[in-house]
């Protein structure tokens, strides 16, 4: 085998792991993301379980607990779906880089490039980008489920009082 076609092969091998780095990275940030959200469904769960106890809480407050822990289940999800998109598409990269390494093996001394590699590198950009657009609505939702007034209309009636 001409080594300058395995050198070929190997380089276009090699180029779409780049590309895992950054997948890696927005998987990180979606995992913090989502160990945020367990994080404070855990703790409106243990206020839940003290304003239960303890008998004396409005139903308001209970109200407003239920629906933040709604919320936090579907940022959970949205979360959760965006990662299986990025999953997929670090399968994808890396079948692509499997197919393009062996591609050299298929005829000695001759590269030639599965019909698979268009598939799997497109099927892979088009898992990021898909993984991107939830990662987005994620952050949206979580924005707007956020509410600082409620918050000042409290400490503003506490403060008259």
């Amino acid at each position: 085998m001409d080594m300058t076609i395995i050198s070929e092969a190997i380089h276009l091998a090699t180029a779409p792991v780049f590309l895992l780095t950054g997948v890696a990275g927005i998987l990180n940030a979606l995992g913090n993301r989502l160990g945020r959200v367990i994080d404070r469904g855990r703790k409106i769960e243990e206020q839940l379980e003290k304003i239960v106890d303890e008998s004396v809480a409005s139903r308001h407050k209970i109200e407003r607990i239920h629906l933040e822990l709604e919320s936090l289940e579907t940022r959970k999800t949205i979360i959760n779906v965006a990662t299986a998109f990025l999953v997929l598409c670090a399968v994808l990269i890396a079948l692509t880089v499997i197919e393009l390494f062996f591609s050299v093996s298929i005829e000695p001394g001759k590269l030639r490039i599965s019909n698979w590699v268009p598939l799997t590198f497109i099927g892979s950009f088009l898992s990021l980008v898909s993984a991107c657009i939830l990662y987005f609505v994620e952050i949206m939702y979580a924005s707007k489920t956020i509410s600082f007034k409620r918050i000042k209309s409290q400490v503003g009636a506490l403060e008259s009082t």
